[in-house]
């Protein structure tokens, strides 16, 4: 079973690898796999949008998540516009 920790303790885990400690030294002193700490740090990874703002890929993918959702309802609702414009 996979075991789940909360965003504070990955948000620690990230800190401590950009303070300088390596991967494998954190992941025997935690027990955490190093590939789950290998994702950590990528969903933390700063991704510039424009000049002035950077956001997490973590972020990114959220946003682009709630992006496909939205189109989706919108085309729910171009169809129901469609079948109610007929009556």
């Amino acid at each position: 079973m996979a075991k789940r920790y909360n965003e504070d303790f990955k948000n620690t885990i990230v800190d401590l690898y950009k303070s300088g400690e390596s991967i494998p030294k954190l992941s025997d002193e935690y027990g955490i796999a190093k590939s789950t700490i290998s994702g950590w740090i990528k969903n933390k990874k700063q991704i510039t949008v424009d000049d002035n703002k950077t956001i997490t890929v973590e972020e990114y993918k959220k946003l682009k998540k709630e992006l496909a959702k939205i189109k989706e309802e919108n085309q729910i609702l171009k169809k129901a516009m469609a079948i109610f414009a007929k009556e």
